[in-house]
């Protein structure tokens, strides 16, 4: 099990008021927060990866097209839950890549959405269940 993964952000204020929009969406309440950086955990004491993220100390674009991280996908319980991300990243402004819908070229069942967070790392909301 990965025990955390950390991101580095252009604008760390920025990053936070977005993040902590999405998160409790996503199954996560904040872990702490600090001037420098804050971070995430699997809400109520469930297992699970950890999120931190950073300010970028060097300026440069983000892309996940080149080596590095490619995307970012959260597990939910629900189908509703997939189509409640998506109804908040879209009131966010934020660039929906794949609106909810099932994915057959992954392994039944996938229902999923794929947007981009202010800075272009691509997020997803993913269940893994036929249910709502």
């Amino acid at each position: 099990m990965i025990g955390h993964i950390g991101i580095n952000v252009p604008d760390l204020s920025a990053a936070k008021a977005y993040y902590d929009e999405i998160m409790p969406l996503l199954g996560f309440e904040e872990f702490f927060s600090a001037e420098d950086e804050f971070s995430y955990r699997p809400a109520n004491g469930k297992p699970g990866t950890f999120l931190f993220v950073y300010p970028a100390l060097e300026s440069g674009d983000y892309s996940r097209h080149r080596t590095g991280l490619q995307h970012l996908a959260f597990m939910v319980k629900t189908r509703s839950a997939v189509e409640a991300v998506h109804g908040r990243v879209r009131e966010l402004g934020s660039e929906v890549l794949h609106e909810p819908r099932h994915f057959p070229e992954y392994a039944p069942p996938y229902y999923a959405t794929f947007w981009l967070d202010p800075f272009g790392i691509m997020l997803e909301a993913v269940c893994h269940h036929d249910r709502d």
